[in-house]
């Protein structure tokens, strides 16, 4: 009994950080935008707009459920749900800090994958079920962009467990800082399992390594449909795409799934390849930085610190770069990503062989 109390608490506390992180998420790229637009942003509700994602909430919250007339009712009324849960499960297998995870999953880098594909499934039941045509234009867009770019992400992926040997994410962390059981390598030949920092971190484990970060973090705005692969969502030919018929909780449920994909994926970045919860200062002599910040506390702090900067850049290159075409999206991910991913996991392959 107290086995399922334990995974209730971590659920609810799961999805209160994602509330939270959204309503935050909200807050921060309408003060971006307006920042790099030379604007103000929110500025009237609470003090500098603070409160004006509360309002909002609450604003939803009282909208009228509407189902279109001839909506298939089954599918409109369950893809919400679907795409939010695909990835808020994903949540569970992401490790916190040293001994801090929620499920510590043998094959946990293979679990997100697979429970983040989901979500595909709820977006065309969202465009499908509308009944809709922009609606399901969005849906076909998006199914089409999220499957080609798995695959470059999956590649680079792929790339780092060929070097760490494991799929478990909490192993893989273990890894990249002082408590790590092997020996860790600058660009694999310099050992600084002592130094620790940021010149343990899998980017600098291996130089190709930081060409499958790039690769990865691109696929990673085409996964959550941000700019400038927004093209799912055009409001410029499509209103808002897959979601257009949807209205309070449920356009809430489609908004909370958006800003929880960015923080998932940036955090498996960062848990992959820029040393998870681990520090980035390293241990100088008889200064042992890397071991006074390194803990349960420290790790919480360093994983949300990398974490939202990666979301920080996400926001950036939203309001910065134009929106492809889907030529333009398809191409770049076929003939230039794919094969690049695909590179670099054989040379990860010959880099364990020869190097490690």
């Amino acid at each position: 009994m107290n086995f399922y109390i334990t995974y209730f608490i971590v659920a609810a506390g799961l999805f209160a950080f994602v509330g939270l992180f959204t309503m935050f998420g909200v807050y921060a790229e309408r003060k971006v935008s307006a920042f790099i637009q030379h604007r103000l942003g929110p500025t009237e509700t609470g003090k500098y707009g603070t409160l004006q994602v509360l309002a909002d909430m609450l604003k939803m919250v009282q909208k009228e459920l509407i189902i279109p007339a001839g909506a298939d009712k089954i599918l409109f009324l369950a893809a919400p749900i679907i795409i939010f849960i695909g990835v808020y499960l994903g949540f569970a297998a992401l490790p916190w800090a040293p001994g801090l995870i929620p499920a510590n999953i043998n094959i946990g880098l293979y679990y997100i994958f697979a429970i983040v594909s989901i979500e595909t499934l709820g977006i065309l039941m969202a465009g499908w079920g509308s009944n809709n045509k922009y609606s399901i234009l969005g849906a076909m867009r998006s199914a089409a962009q999220i499957i080609s770019y798995e695959i470059p992400a999956g590649f680079a992926l792929i790339s780092v467990v060929m070097i760490a040997q494991t799929l478990n994410l909490q192993d893989i962390a273990m890894q990249q800082g002082i408590l790590s059981p092997d020996k860790a390598k600058f660009f694999g030949f310099l050992d600084v399992s002592q130094i620790g920092g940021f010149l343990s971190w899998n980017v600098f484990q291996a130089p190709h390594l930081l060409v499958a970060f790039v690769i990865y973090f691109i696929a990673s705005l085409a996964e959550s449909n941000r700019a400038p692969f927004d093209i799912p969502e055009a409001e410029s030919e499509l209103v808002a795409g897959f979601h257009t018929e949807f209205t309070g909780l449920q356009f809430a449920l489609v908004f909370l799934a958006e800003y929880s994909m960015m923080f998932l994926v940036s955090m498996v970045g960062v848990i992959l390849f820029l040393g998870a919860w681990n520090t980035p200062l390293p241990n100088m002599g008889s200064v042992t930085l890397a071991t006074w910040t390194t803990g349960t506390v420290w790790g919480i702090i360093w994983i949300l610190i990398k974490t939202l900067l990666l979301v920080g850049v996400q926001m950036w290159i939203r309001w910065t770069l134009p929106r492809l075409r889907v030529d333009q999206l398809m191409n770049l991910c076929w003939k230039i990503l794919t094969p690049l991913a695909f590179l670099c996991m054989l040379i990860s392959g010959i880099w364990r062989l020869w190097v490690m």
